[in-house]
């Protein structure tokens, strides 16, 4: 089993792209550094064809022994030509002012943010 403390943004994404053939992963700590709750997007072709229940469980069974040892997980999972799709919706957005403020600046998607305040968990003193 994975240690909690050994839970990082960067190893999560590291056992994604691996686990799942994943072209693109963004994983973010929502725990102010603590690495006990993350949110992320993960953009694999092995989603193509299989339902949001399906992606789920196989991102849960790719990360079980992690996800065993941190507090809360999310993940939005996507096929290449859907995250394609939503990029170039933002870039449209972006070009009409109608982006969210989390999501100006580079013109892609970010895992959700709900229940944060700035993108880190409110009364956390990380």
């Amino acid at each position: 089993m994975a240690n909690a403390t050994s839970i990082t943004e960067e190893s999560l994404k590291t056992a994604l792209t691996e686990r799942l053939k994943a072209t693109h992963v963004e994983v973010t700590d929502m725990s102010g550094g603590c690495g006990q709750s993350f949110t992320s997007l993960i953009v694999s072709p092995a989603f193509a064809g299989q339902t949001s229940l399906k992606r789920h469980r196989a991102v849960n069974a790719a990360l079980r022994d992690e996800i065993a040892a941190i507090h809360a997980w999310s993940a939005k999972c996507q096929t290449p030509e859907e995250w394609q799709k939503a990029r170039a919706e933002a870039a449209q957005q972006q070009q009409r002012g109608t982006f969210t403020s989390a999501q100006e600046g580079n013109g892609e998607p970010h895992p959700p943010l709900d229940g944060t305040v700035g993108g880190k968990v409110d009364g956390v003193n990380a």
